[in-house]
C-alpha cells in the first residue's frame, strides 16, 4: 500500500477498489459505502433503516464478497430465539458431555436483517455481541471472529410488524445510515444491470480479512489532538442542553465519534483528526443517540436538523501554538 505526506499507510488504493467494486451492484451509494467502511475500520456496527427494495441486504453481502470476509444473514422474523442467534449447547451421546454449537452470529460480517421486526428479548441478545464481541452460554464465554462486523437493517417504525428498538441497544451502534431511494439516472443503470443479470454473487474479494484487521490498527495511532477533544466535548454538553432534546448523546457516544473520526482520517491519508471529520460524521453518529421532545416533534423537527444546527452552532476551538 502506499503511504501519504504525513508518514501513514496511505488506504485510498485499496479503500477505492472496494468501493469500485461495490459499486458494481449498488448504484449512487459512494457515501454510505464509505461511512460503511468508517464503522468496519473503527471496529463499530451501522444501523441501516430505510424501506424495502432499497438495497441494503445487497449493500451488505457485497461488501462481505469485496472484503473476503465470512459472512451469514440472519433473518429477525417474530419467532426467533435468543439462542437462534447466538448458539446453545446440545447434548453430545458420543462424548456424553455438551457441546457449544455456535449461531449465525459467529461470523465476520452479519447481516441482521429486519432487526425491529423481532421481540425486544431476541433483539438483547446481540447487546454483548455488539459490544463485547463475545458470546456466553452457560457461564462459558465464546469469542467471536475478528474482524467482526453487524450491519442491520430496519424497516421506519411506521411499517406493521415492527418494534422499536431501546435507546441502550440503539446506542450500541457506532452509526445508523439509510440508503435513499436513487435519482432518476441511478434508477435507470440499476434497472438496465437488473436487466443485464449482473449480481452480487459475480463479485471477488479485492482486499483479503487479514487487511481489514490491519487498517484497524493503524487507525488505533491517529492523533486525537486536545482543541478536537474539546470541540467533542462542547458538541456533547450542547446536545444535553439544547431546548428540542429530551435525551442528549452519551459519553459513549463521544467515544463512538473519536473512533470514528480516527478512522475516516486515516482513510483520507492524515495522521490526525480534523474538525470537518467531526462535523461529516456528526448525523450518522448522533442522530440516533438523541431523543426529541413531544413538542419539537410537533413542529416537524427531526433529529437530523437538530443535530446539524448544534454542530453549526458549535464554536470549534483554536488550537493552542
Amino acid at each position: 500500500m502506499q503511504h501519504g505526506e504525513n508518514g501513514v499507510c496511505d488506504p485510498l488504493v485499496s479503500i477505492q477498489r472496494v468501493l469500485d467494486n461495490v459499486n458494481t451492484v449498488l448504484v449512487g451509494k459512494d457515501e454510505v459505502i464509505w461511512l460503511c467502511l468508517v464503522a468496519l475500520i473503527s471496529k463499530g456496527h451501522v444501523l441501516l433503516e430505510d424501506v424495502p427494495g432499497v438495497g441494503k441486504t445487497l449493500l451488505v453481502r457485497a461488501l462481505a464478497r469485496s472484503l473476503g470476509c465470512d459472512y451469514k444473514r440472519i433473518s429477525f422474523t417474530p419467532d426467533l430465539l435468543p439462542a437462534d442467534v447466538t448458539g446453545t449447547d446440545i447434548y453430545n451421546r458420543e462424548r456424553e458431555q455438551f457441546e457449544f454449537r455456535p449461531g449465525p452470529i459467529f461470523a465476520q460480517i452479519v447481516l441482521a436483517d429486519e432487526i425491529n421486526r423481532t421481540s425486544p428479548r431476541t433483539q438483547s441478545a446481540l447487546l454483548e455481541a455488539l459490544e463485547e464481541r463475545t458470546v456466553s452460554c452457560d457461564g462459558v464465554t465464546h469469542q467471536l471472529p475478528t474482524p467482526f462486523f453487524v450491519l442491520a437493517t430496519q424497516n421506519p417504525m411506521e411499517y406493521i410488524g415492527t418494534y422499536s428498538l431501546p435507546e441502550s441497544q440503539l446506542d450500541r451502534f457506532l452509526m445508523k445510515l439509510s440508503l435513499g431511494y436513487p435519482d432518476a439516472s441511478e434508477e435507470r443503470a440499476v434497472l438496465m444491470r437488473g436487466i443485464d443479470g449482473t449480481g452480487v454473487d459475480i463479485l471477488q474479494p479485492v482486499v483479503s480479512s487479514n487487511e481489514v484487521i490491519s487498517w484497524q490498527k493503524e487507525v488505533e495511532k491517529i492523533i486525537v489532538s486536545e482543541h478536537i477533544y474539546g470541540y467533542l466535548v462542547n458538541l456533547l454538553q450542547s446536545t444535553r442542553t439544547h431546548p428540542a432534546l429530551l435525551l442528549g448523546v452519551s459519553p459513549r457516544g463521544g467515544v463512538a465519534m473519536i473512533k470514528a473520526a480516527r478512522a475516516l482520517a486515516w482513510m483520507e491519508g492524515r495522521a490526525f483528526v480534523i474538525p470537518d471529520d467531526i462535523k461529516r460524521l456528526v448525523v450518522p453518529v448522533f442522530s440516533h443517540r438523541i431523543l426529541l421532545h413531544s413538542k419539537a416533534l410537533m413542529e416537524g423537527r427531526d433529529a437530523q436538523s437538530v443535530i446539524l444546527q448544534i454542530a453549526s452552532e458549535t464554536v470549534v476551538p483554536v488550537p493552542a501554538v
